[in-house]
């Protein structure tokens, strides 16, 4: 009767220790989900920077030109100024 007991009892204590350290445990459920949110994060961020690189493809794109972002971009690309500018480095 004593061995049942100790039997059933170390079979509970594995089932338990499985249920909560195991590959499909508690701890591992929580890791996965603060992953998760982790890469949701990190996709709302990437999301965010392909809208704004889509926007200044578009401005630059030939059915809309942005001649302020055309401007600012040939001044930082390519270092050119207008004649009547002066520069101070």
């Amino acid at each position: 009767m004593v061995f049942y007991f100790l039997g059933a009892l170390m079979l509970g204590m594995y089932f338990t220790f499985a249920a909560v350290q195991g590959d499909y445990g508690i701890f591992k459920r929580i890791e996965v989900r603060a992953e998760g949110a982790t890469l949701a994060a990190r996709l709302e961020t990437l999301e965010a920077e392909v809208a704004r690189m889509e926007n200044l493809t578009s401005r630059l794109s030939d059915n809309f030109l942005d001649l302020d972002l055309l401007d600012e971009q040939a001044r930082d690309v390519l270092g050119l100024i207008r004649a009547d500018e002066v520069v101070i480095r």
